[in-house]
């Protein structure tokens, strides 16, 4: 029996993956019963219809529970039968999981599946290193779960050490990949091209699949930001040389606008003055608020010995600390000195 179980085993191999064990199984119940039949005789109840099946059942899945049994010795090899029949098929079955199971993370690694995911961040191009801080930035800020589109020049999974960052490769302006990343149900999207023409074109396809997305662009020639305005007033484009501003606008929306602002010549700049000697050991809190009420600026930063400070409100500012603010105007030490002294 063993024997003609291997012959049928061979003969079955070039069926499809599933349907394989299936066959098998019905292949040795059919001709085990009527085996059994043959080998029992009529008092033995074994081959009765209500409890064939249940042997047959508990029998090749090698379980046994006793309740019924052959007992010829013929019909004990039709019980090494159907234990074999049982043993090969529950073999392919789990070897066809596994295959599976396998052949599901190859396809995760190379990119290839429908991730399923919603209310995510997607970041489409892949340069390394950069890309690798980004994601560090973005995951040490909360950001839940990632996903990373490249082009098919990266053939597998680049940080498969970060769990909850998918991989999707393919042609990142086509649509069938971008629905694969999830972009029609992505919260933020991050445009990080190999230059600003191929930024331009997946701007376009990120905004006709989502146009409800927060899309950040990273861009070489700031001066062709307007060109993405074009686009969608809502895209948002960033100095692609200051990757942490792109991971800022993508967890606070629109203060890439408020960079560009205080960077922009014209209206409200940014300057610095060096502490006035009188004011030395005042609280910051109240230079703050001087020269905010005085001259409508507005305290940034303060340097000190070439380190900068982040002063509480009552921490007294040392002798020859550097005020960096924003103002409509350069102020003197004089003005300073002046409004703080009121």
């Amino acid at each position: 029996m063993p024997f003609i179980l291997f012959r049928l085993v061979r003969r079955l191999g070039r069926l499809r993956a599933w349907g394989l064990p299936l066959l098998l199984i019905a292949t040795v119940f059919l001709t085990s019963w009527p085996l059994m039949a043959w080998a029992e005789p009529p008092e033995n109840t074994i081959t009765a219809a209500e409890n064939y099946w249940w042997w047959f059942l508990v029998t090749a899945s090698t379980v046994g529970y006793g309740d019924f049994f052959p007992t010829t010795p013929g019909g004990h090899l039709v019980g090494v039968y159907v234990i074999v029949g049982g043993i090969a098929t529950l073999t392919i079955i789990f070897t066809r999981i596994a295959t599976a199971i396998e052949n599901a993370k190859g396809q995760r690694m190379k990119g290839r599946i429908d991730l399923g995911m919603s209310d995510h961040l997607v970041i489409l191009g892949y340069t390394p290193g950069r890309t690798e801080r980004l994601v560090q930035e973005l995951t040490g800020d909360g950001t839940g779960s990632i996903v990373l589109c490249a082009w098919e020049d990266v053939p597998q999974h680049p940080m498969p050490e970060h769990p909850g960052v998918g991989f999707v490769r393919g042609d990142l302006a086509d649509e069938a990949v971008l629905r694969r990343a999830g972009v029609h149900r992505a919260a933020r999207v991050l445009v990080d091209a190999r230059d600003d023409n191929e930024a331009l074109t997946l701007t376009v396809a990120v905004t006709h699949v989502n146009p409800d997305a927060h899309v950040v662009v990273t861009l070489r020639d700031m001066g062709r930001a307007r060109n993405f305005s074009y686009v969608d007033d809502d895209v948002r484009c960033v100095q692609w040389h200051s990757p942490r501003l792109a991971t800022e606008e993508l967890q606070d929306p629109g203060i890439a606008a408020v960079y560009t602002e205080l960077m922009t010549h014209g209206g409200r700049n940014t300057y610095s003055i060096r502490l006035p000697a009188g004011l030395a050991g005042t609280g910051f809190g109240r230079v703050q608020e001087a020269m905010g009420r005085g001259f409508g600026a507005t305290v940034l930063a303060v340097q000190h010995d070439g380190a900068l400070l982040v002063p509480g409100w009552e921490t007294p500012l040392p002798g020859g600390s550097v005020l960096f603010y924003v103002g409509e105007r350069r102020l003197s030490e004089d003005e300073v000195t002046g409004c703080c002294s009121v």
